[in-house]
């Protein structure tokens, strides 16, 4: 693999039109109409997006956050299912008036110097390889949460975004989005508000389990070969790709092969919250404990240098327990005891930032070269958590854990911190 980092000249570009925003220019994209007497900026300063993997999850980013907006020109789309890109390429083609590409290969969207940045929205098993290439292939990327599969791909693709200096933003809204619920959470447990935090209780799913589907006849449309890439080699069924453009969940996220469950699916949110109030976003855990009985799907616990404990289980979203009150967080609502804790007090505490949206934070980012939100470290340290808690559950042993070096204390579990994938899809090293 040629690890070449590619030419910065369209940076250089962005960077320059950044530094020239003050000057008298209307910008126009298509579908957009000047003023009167407007000057128009080309139309080459917009920045071009490919998205990878158009499920519900993709469609509804694309269509929301991308097609028509400012700024912005979506130029070529890719998915394993005909009928989905398709959709797509027809979804960006009536509002854009371009012919855009319709790839089911990501290496031939990546190629195109037609493209800027990467979205990608692709089931969790695809999430690392599909992240270096584009790292390698010089493209900014956004990545839907849970950002890996294992532990050791979180190592690699914060590697790979370093080396290459891509602006990465993972998909983890929470932060930026919900009525800024989950920021006023942060920066109060961050303010000590409640006092050094103890304990914080997460609601979310159970841990993945081996996939043991049986075989359906596959139609026409679907490459399933290249829908398993890395994972094992198996027959089809429609639970995991459900064929067309439909409007649910797949249930993919529920099998260890692919994804890490309902633990992860929203874990890799409210783990992500947790994260960021206990300022561990460039760290994590220390310690890790499974639940005292053998046959428990909640339990599950991490313990921080400074003895706060991170748990699986209590209500949905996050509550932090900490020794003067508590404050309980989900994305329809957000209490304290005792009350008026949440209110902001400006004295000497810690304002943290408010974005009008996560896809918009990202497009801004690469106009100026700076870092989101939840950039790649974030969303690896975060998708870390979820995996960690999964380990708990399937080899019900206390280990200990070193956030900085990625690896247990204890040898032989350190070879659970990543999977044999299939033949041609190894990862490269950083």
């Amino acid at each position: 693999m040629d690890l070449t980092p590619p030419s910065i000249h369209r940076r250089q570009f962005l960077t320059a039109g950044a530094a020239l925003a003050a000057a008298p220019i209307t910008r126009a994209w298509p579908g957009q109409v000047l003023q009167e007497g407007a000057q128009q900026e080309p139309a080459e300063a917009a920045i071009r997006v490919g998205v990878i993997g158009i499920g519900i999850r993709g469609r509804n980013l694309m269509t929301r956050s991308l097609i028509g907006q400012p700024g912005v020109l979506v130029t070529a789309v890719c998915d394993v299912d005909r009928s989905r890109r398709l959709d797509a390429k027809r979804r960006v083609d009536e509002v854009h008036g371009l012919d855009c590409v319709a790839t089911d290969r990501h290496e031939e969207l990546m190629a195109r110097d037609d493209v800027d940045a990467v979205l990608i929205a692709t089931p969790d098993h695809w999430h690392t390889h599909q992240i270096i290439d584009a790292c390698v292939a010089g493209k900014d990327v956004y990545c839907e949460k849970p950002l890996t599969l294992t532990l050791r791909e979180s190592q690699l693709v914060i590697a790979a975004a370093r080396k290459y200096g891509v602006v990465f933003q993972t998909g983890s809204q929470q932060r930026t989005e919900f009525g800024q619920r989950f920021v006023r959470a942060a920066e109060a447990v961050r303010a000590g508000r409640i006092g050094k935090v103890q304990t914080v209780h997460v609601g979310v799913g159970d841990a993945p389990v081996w996939c043991d589907l049986p075989g359906e006849a596959l139609e026409p449309g679907l490459d399933w070969d290249r829908w398993l890439g890395p994972a094992p080699e198996r027959e089809y069924n429609e639970i995991l790709s459900p064929r067309g453009v439909h409007g649910h969940y797949p249930k993919w996220r529920s099998y260890r092969e692919y994804a890490g469950g309902g633990l992860a699916d929203m874990g890799a949110h409210h783990f992500d919250i947790a994260q960021w109030a206990l300022g561990m976003d460039r760290s994590g855990p220390v310690r890790v404990v499974p639940p005292a009985d053998p046959d428990a799907k909640r339990g599950a616990t991490l313990v921080y240098e400074d003895g706060a404990r991170l748990v699986h289980g209590g209500p949905s979203g996050a509550t932090f327990i900490g020794e003067k009150g508590l404050i309980a967080v989900d994305r329809g609502r957000i209490s304290s005891v005792p009350d008026g804790v949440l209110e902001w007090e400006a004295e000497g505490e810690e304002r943290l930032p408010r974005h009008d949206g996560h896809v918009a934070d990202w497009l801004q980012c690469i106009r100026d070269r700076s870092t989101p939100i939840c950039d790649v470290e974030v969303g690896a340290r975060s998708a870390a958590i979820c995996h960690l808690m999964n380990i708990a559950y399937w080899h019900r042993k206390a280990l200990t854990w070193d956030p900085q070096a990625w690896r247990f204390e204890e040898e032989g579990a350190n070879a659970w911190v990543d999977y044999a994938r299939r033949s041609g899809y190894d990862l490269p090293a950083f």
